[in-house]
């Protein structure tokens, strides 16, 4: 037995002293008045709203109606938790988010993901940098697969012929 050892075992209050300024140290301060998952979901409903041109998001809707628990933890923790932190602008989330969507193969959510980028201001031609850079990490497949995703999207958001402008 070592000489720290030996005294942790008889110093048995000392021994908890170290364990909880560990603890401490490893786990960040609460806030002083931490947010209920009402606010939390309250909060990720504006960031959707802010994403999606003032209206709520179809896919976390209809999730709502048959997983609510599960659209409820989107709301308040991926959405009024993670997206709502400082540290990113909205275009620089969006990018992220669609690459590591494409590069994961989940054009689905990458599509929704892509719709928040083109509203926040970016070009198709950046979207399509992305694609082209999700070719280095994940392969052409996911990335021809996120190409015609990113090109129904575009082709859902162009007026079609007998709009005006």
């Amino acid at each position: 037995m070592t000489h720290a050892t030996d005294t942790l075992t008889r110093h048995p209050v000392r021994l908890r002293t170290l364990v909880a300024a560990g603890l401490l140290a490893a786990f960040p301060a609460m806030p002083a008045a931490a947010l209920t998952t009402e606010e939390r979901a309250k909060r990720g409903g504006e960031v959707i709203r802010s994403l999606n041109n003032g209206q709520p998001q179809p896919t976390l809707e209809r999730m709502r109606e048959e997983f609510p628990f599960l659209a409820e933890a989107t709301e308040a923790y991926a959405l009024g938790d993670v997206w709502s932190r400082p540290g990113l602008d909205t275009r620089t989330r969006q990018l992220a988010a669609v690459a590591a969507f494409a590069a994961i193969g989940e054009t689905a959510f990458m599509k929704i993901h892509a719709g928040y980028a083109l509203n926040a201001g970016v070009s198709e031609d950046e979207l399509k940098e992305i694609i082209y850079m999700v070719t280095v990490p994940a392969g052409f497949p996911r990335a021809i697969s996120a190409a015609r995703t990113l090109s129904e999207l575009f082709a859902e958001r162009r007026p079609s012929e007998g709009d005006t402008p």
